[in-house]
């Protein structure tokens, strides 16, 4: 799979895996933490959830200004990387009665995540400056990275639990998986230094710019970002739904369906990466076959067909409520969870890597960066509104809070068809 990609891809691709065994490892557990541990209303839990995941998709903004202009990419994730491991080490420390280390640790996670991911993918997406039309298959590369991290994350929460029954334990994990990544990252950086911004435009001081990174009129850089930020709006309304995977769904797993021994709340996020690894390869074969043909699908195609089944998975969901999950009592099997985030995966695979391709094609060189920072923000944004969502959980029967998720995708779905030329423009 990887023969005709760039080496530098397989270093991003563990040091992002590594990061994420952290990430999801606290996402798996941060609201049964907040829950059990700190003994918080579902109102409050809320309020952190939301706030938290916003921090980590808004700094982008900021991070990708700071590695395209201040210090570059590979400084900036290093930076990220180690003020992600101080949070974590922060969470591990905290408890009920000590409060500040939580605030401290969920603070410094979010802002080395933030600056952290960003520069990330624009690493990614510069890797493939002479290599375009792999882009796509190199951000799904990518991705599973991300998800073989997310999926060894869960389980590890689970294992901890049941043997150690510790959250704080958990934590401490969270803070080796960063260290491994920089050790990882650092392993590599001589095959991502031609990746980063900053040093490319030292080297290449004096020599004329490559196609992909030319001036660009300013008009068309104008329209370029008006594409962007069209597609940033839209999904918004997937990231609401996408991460009640940390929130509603967790919550319906305690609360609504079968407990076993290694099967608890926090194990059910293991599905959704696992899900990605098993069907990115075959979804990659798949676009390889129409590609050659002529007639793979475009970007922001894919996108509209991720709207579509994302609304698929929230009907599932509302499905489970009216056959018995409204009554908050553990009679449920889990094959509706599992079945929910194997519809969310399909959706995922189409919207979250192809929406980084996406950025990294449209946006203007100069602003590379800033713009996939852009991506982000409107993960901030859709994450908040899952958290604003949350606080509503135990307040009207869930039925009605999986179709509301349902009609907010469906109109996202729509708004996709409505820009679909506007977006096609600058896509291939």
């Amino acid at each position: 799979m990887l023969k005709k990609h760039p080496k530098g891809l397989a270093f991003v691709f563990f040091t992002e895996m590594w990061e994420r065994v952290g990430f999801y490892t606290l996402m798996a557990i941060l609201v049964l933490y907040m829950d059990k541990t700190l003994g918080w209303s579902d109102s409050r839990k809320g309020d952190y959830y939301g706030l938290f995941l916003a921090l980590c998709y808004f700094v982008p903004l900021f991070g990708g200004w700071i590695g395209d202009r201040v210090l570059g990419q590979l400084m900036t994730v290093r930076i990220g990387a180690v003020l992600m491991a101080l949070g974590y080490v922060g969470l591990a420390l905290s408890s009920k009665a000590q409060l500040t280390t939580f605030y401290a640790g969920l603070f410094l996670i979010a802002f080395g995540t933030g600056i952290f991911k960003v520069n990330q993918s624009v690493l990614v997406g510069n890797l493939y400056a002479g290599k375009p039309h792999l882009k796509d298959a190199g951000f799904n590369i990518f991705y599973m990275g991300v998800n073989v991290g997310a999926a060894i994350a869960p389980l590890l929460a689970t294992y901890i639990s049941v043997v150690y029954k510790s959250y704080n334990l958990s934590f401490w994990v969270c803070a080796a998986g960063l260290v491994i990544a920089v050790i990882v990252f650092q392993a590599g950086r001589k095959h991502l230094a031609g990746a980063d911004n900053r040093l490319i435009a030292r080297a290449a001081s004096g020599r004329p710019e490559p196609p992909d990174k030319r001036v660009m009129d300013r008009g068309e850089e104008r329209q370029r970002i008006a594409a962007l930020m069209t597609l940033y709006v839209i999904v918004i309304f997937f990231w609401v739904a996408y991460y009640q995977n940390g929130f509603a769904l967790t919550l319906f797993a305690e609360r609504s369906t079968r407990i076993f021994r290694f099967l608890r709340p926090e194990t059910y996020q293991f599905f959704g990466p696992f899900f990605i690894l098993v069907l990115t390869p075959l979804l990659l074969s798949l676009f390889g076959r129409q590609n050659r043909k002529g007639k793979e699908p475009s970007t922001p195609v894919k996108i509209f067909f991720g709207m579509l089944i994302m609304s698929g998975s929230m009907v599932v969901m509302a499905a489970a409520s009216l056959a018995g999950g409204n009554r908050d009592l553990n009679i449920m099997s889990p094959a509706w969870l599992i079945g929910t985030y194997f519809v969310v995966t399909l959706a995922e695979i189409l919207i979250s890597p192809m929406g980084q391709s996406f950025v990294s094609k449209v946006a203007p060189p100069r602003f590379a960066g800033v713009m996939m920072g852009g991506w982000f923000a409107a993960i901030a944004a859709g994450s908040y509104g899952s958290g604003l969502m949350g606080k509503a959980y135990s307040r009207f029967a869930h039925h009605h809070y999986f179709l509301l998720l349902t009609g907010l995708l469906a109109v996202s779905a729509v708004l996709v068809l409505v820009f679909l030329k506007k977006l096609k423009r600058f896509a291939a």
